[in-house]
């Protein structure tokens, strides 16, 4: 007896996303809306998890440096500043990860209302890349210095612009 887990379909369709996930896709400009659309969806769908997974490491590192306290007694004030920094760098990166990761579903729901409420086709592409704009403005336009060091969520937003052009307007080259 087979399960789903050996079928070759799976394994089709788990690949086709990993393909179309890939940071470096080339599509043809041939290539229907609808397979652009699930590339974008793909692509999302493996940030969310790089992103999740990003966090979990970033914990194991806190936790780890939270767990060697009691060996801080016998450190020198200066040791015990850097442990602090390193410690500060640890909480800082989760909650780093964790607005990267709530901006990347927070692509993906938009994506999602657009698929909803424009007809599938070149068009719904560019209206989520409008949508996006609207939002790295608005970002933009809450803290002015994030154009020099953009923060994660700004980046996040960025990257995900990217991979509409990159992936959503035939045509389009970098």
């Amino acid at each position: 007896m087979d399960s789903d887990e050996d079928r070759p379909e799976k394994t089709v369709i788990t690949g086709s996303d990993d393909l179309l996930a890939d940071d470096h896709l080339r599509l043809p400009e041939s290539a229907s809306p609808l397979v652009r659309l699930h590339a974008i969806r793909a692509w999302l769908t493996r940030r969310q998890k790089e992103t999740s997974l990003e966090i979990g490491m970033a914990a194991l590192d806190w936790q780890h440096l939270e767990e060697d306290e009691p060996a801080t007694l016998s450190l020198r004030r200066r040791e015990r500043e850097e442990r602090a920094e390193r410690i500060q760098q640890s909480r800082q990166r989760i909650q780093d990860e964790q607005q990267r990761l709530s901006t990347y579903e927070e692509a993906t729901d938009l994506l999602e209302e657009c698929v909803n409420h424009v007809t599938v086709g070149e068009r719904l592409l560019v209206e989520y890349y409008l949508m996006l704009e609207e939002l790295v403005q608005n970002e933009q336009q809450k803290d002015p210095t994030q154009s020099a060091a953009p923060g994660p969520r700004l980046q996040a937003l960025l990257d995900v612009q990217h991979r509409v052009e990159h992936v959503g307007i035939p045509g389009e080259e970098d």
